[in-house]
């Protein structure tokens, strides 16, 4: 399954860029753990960072990184079979749970639920 992960990244940061980079850190730790279980994990800011970049952001949470970390996040939703939430409150992450439910995806809200498959 193509699995995004939903979680804090900005949320209880104030913006600072330390802790945004430890949160997406976290997630990409657990993004290994889905890797192992035999499914593709996605990150919406692995998509969104780059894209922003190059039209000019200078930092997550910037305005102009602000016009793609949701609507990147909102499209691959569309492209996914599950989501997963990890802990933690986070608005956006909330948000693309409901959408995810609204498309009729999977919701794991734990990496050990996910079913390990063989590759």
């Amino acid at each position: 399954m193509l699995i995004l992960l939903a979680g804090p990244v900005r949320s209880g940061t104030n913006g600072d860029q330390a802790l945004i980079h430890a949160n997406l850190r976290k997630m990409e730790q657990v993004a290994l753990a889905v890797y192992h279980k035999g499914h593709t994990p996605v990150i919406g800011e692995w998509l969104a960072l780059p894209l922003a970049q190059m039209a000019g952001s200078e930092s997550i949470g910037d305005e102009i990184s602000q016009q793609f970390l949701y609507p990147v996040a909102h499209r691959l939703i569309h492209c996914c079979e599950a989501i997963l939430r990890l802990p933690g409150a986070s608005a956006g992450a909330d948000n693309d749970v409901r959408i995810g439910r609204e498309a009729g995806l999977t919701i794991f809200t734990h990496v050990d639920s996910i079913p390990t498959i063989q590759v």
